[in-house]
């Protein structure tokens, strides 16, 4: 059976992650901005690019290389017409990480935001030990209501399937894992979101 992220439609995922009520995109984008501008790096990589929001922060100057990997192939042939600006900087990457993490390429920055959640921490820290980044930006979202992760919306049965592959995320275990192949915590802070929930991004280096 195909992974519920290679039939949830870009339109719905956008739709519904910008609403009002939601407000993941937007926060997103400005956590994106911040990740891509905070390290001394030349090439990074984005785990779950999506539909490339925050691409637009890429410093041309800075970066030699981004990759974009995902599941989706329709995620990504939008992403390629969205930057088509970025040239051969961007490099997008079809990839299944739980099946096939040990094909990605390296890079000095790795970002994950809202990715962790759907592959595990086992398959996670077997994808950073493939990159071997000097550094890792992780965004996980923290739920007030266990039960009710994903929030209402009118595009909430696009996302029916999720509960198929979706782990509880705790900052404690993540950094427990990445402890575990020598990345240390150096950064954490927190983005409340309109619905209850929030944003952790951690940051680690090796």
């Amino acid at each position: 059976m195909a992974n519920p992220w290679e039939e949830i439609s870009l339109s719905d995922y956008e739709n519904h992650m910008s609403l009002s009520s939601v407000m993941q995109l937007q926060a997103m984008n400005h956590l994106m901005k911040s990740q891509f501008e905070a390290y001394p790096v030349k090439t990074a990589m984005v785990l779950g690019i999506a539909g490339g929001n925050g691409l637009e922060h890429v410093n041309t100057s800075k970066y030699s290389m981004v990759y974009g990997i995902d599941i989706n192939t329709d995620y990504l042939k939008a992403v390629a017409e969205r930057y088509a600006d970025l040239g051969d900087l961007l490099q997008c990457i079809h990839l299944n990480l739980i099946e096939e993490y040990d094909k990605l390429p390296h890079a000095e920055l790795l970002i994950a935001n809202l990715l962790i959640e759907y592959i595990g921490y086992d398959v996670f820290v077997m994808a950073v030990s493939q990159v071997k980044p000097a550094y890792v930006c992780c965004v996980i979202q923290i739920n007030t209501d266990k039960d009710s992760w994903v929030s209402d919306s009118p595009y909430l049965h696009g996302f029916d399937r999720l509960d198929e592959v979706h782990h509880q995320m705790e900052p404690d275990a993540l950094c427990t894992a990445m402890s575990g192949i020598g990345y240390r915590r150096i950064m954490e802070s927190e983005t409340p979101l309109p619905n209850g929930k929030s944003l952790m991004r951690i940051d680690f280096q090796r």
